[in-house]
């Protein structure tokens, strides 16, 4: 049986909770990690239609990128869409999950899947929000399992570096132990002092994916009890932050490339700060409401900043230091709802569970 858990934990291995910027109203807001799903939609908001959606294709997880509950709720009010929304969620067994700045920030995230929707490619981070802390495993395993454990903890992601892979220090030695009353031991028998030949394997990996190389390597190694120990290290870990900034392959005026992410987010129009006849080269990407993040862009050596619920003023400061800027609005993150749904898929293929994508129009804009 698929739980709700089983697949949240994918989710987060992909976009960890320790991403999100604090404050952020990401998790489970509704339902239980316990409940059973066989499918799973996901969505950008979760508005009543969508919900109702869930409801006919009979979904019983909803993967959102914007939190249902972002404000906190002094009453649930069956009268308002809130109250409805959690009514129905709660009548239809129907559990919902926010990964909102975790999903932004994380690398092939958010604002990865509009930086390849414009086409452009090896990009850098815009807003440095920190690096993965790295951890040293060391694993005490039977010489005779060596080869095969070894792999197991490169196949989960353990021992990468660069581009290397199967990254360990091995040191041969000794292992001793006691199987007392209640034991099944691999080697060995009750009550009796056993002597092994073995190797302290030690490897380095993410903090990010701890977990979940430890749960594979208890269930490669042979003995009954796995003896391990989990030191963190002092190493700088890959670096994470918002946005992303990146190069065109050529240089073309700021209308040009203005019609081109009209094209790439296909929206109806899109909101230009700055002169039609510049030369854009080096293009900055935040999901969402990016207004405070101008001057970082500035400093990165972006010619435009595409983010979108630009303000009046922050429009002002921008063209006042020579940035210009292209809104093409908040909607455009609804390219999360086909991306996330193919790495989910990747990712749970060992799972019994099928993910959909909301087909509901969650825009509250129309152009008149």
């Amino acid at each position: 049986m698929t739980t709700v858990k089983n697949v949240i934990n994918i989710l987060e291995e992909f976009a960890p909770k320790s991403y999100a910027f604090e404050g952020d109203k990401i998790g489970l807001h509704v339902g239980s990690y316990n409940a059973k799903v066989s499918k799973v939609m996901v969505a950008l908001d979760v508005l009543e239609s969508v919900v109702d959606e869930a409801i006919e294709n009979h979904v019983e997880l909803i993967i959102a990128h914007h939190p249902l509950i972002f404000k906190p709720l002094k009453s649930i009010d069956l009268n308002s869409e809130k109250g409805r929304i959690i009514q129905k969620l709660i009548q239809h067994n129907i559990s919902v999950y926010a990964a909102h700045t975790n999903l932004d920030i994380a690398s092939s995230g958010v604002n990865d899947m509009l930086m390849n929707q414009l086409g452009i490619e090896n990009t850098d981070i815009l807003v440095e929000t920190g690096e993965e802390r790295l951890y040293k495993l060391v694993v005490f395993v039977p010489e005779s399992h060596e080869n095969q454990f070894r792999d197991a903890l490169s196949e989960a992601g353990a021992g990468h570096i660069g581009n290397y892979s199967h990254c360990t220090f091995n040191t041969p030695g000794t292992g001793t132990f006691k199987p007392l009353d209640g034991t099944n031991p691999y080697i060995g028998s009750q009550g009796e002092l056993e002597k092994v030949s073995e190797v302290r394997m030690e490897t380095v990996l993410p903090e990010s994916i701890l977990n979940n190389v430890i749960q594979v390597a208890k269930e490669a190694h042979p003995y009954e009890e796995m003896a391990y120990d989990v030191y963190p290290v002092k190493l700088s870990g890959t670096k994470r932050g918002l946005g992303r900034i990146g190069a065109l392959s050529q240089t073309q005026s700021l209308k040009q490339f203005a019609e081109h992410v009209k094209q790439s987010f296909d929206v109806p129009f899109v909101r230009v700060v700055g002169d039609e006849s510049k030369q854009i080269k080096r293009v900055a990407v935040i999901g969402g409401d990016g207004n405070k993040y101008i001057n970082q862009a500035k400093m990165k050596g972006a010619d435009v900043l595409i983010t979108g619920d630009i303000y009046y003023h922050t429009a002002h400061d921008a063209l006042g230091m020579g940035l210009n800027m292209i809104d093409p609005g908040h909607h455009i993150e609804k390219v999360m709802k086909t991306e996330l749904s193919k790495i989910l898929r990747e990712r749970s293929q060992d799972l019994d569970v099928e993910f959909i994508e909301s087909k509901v129009m969650t825009e509250p804009f129309k152009v008149i």
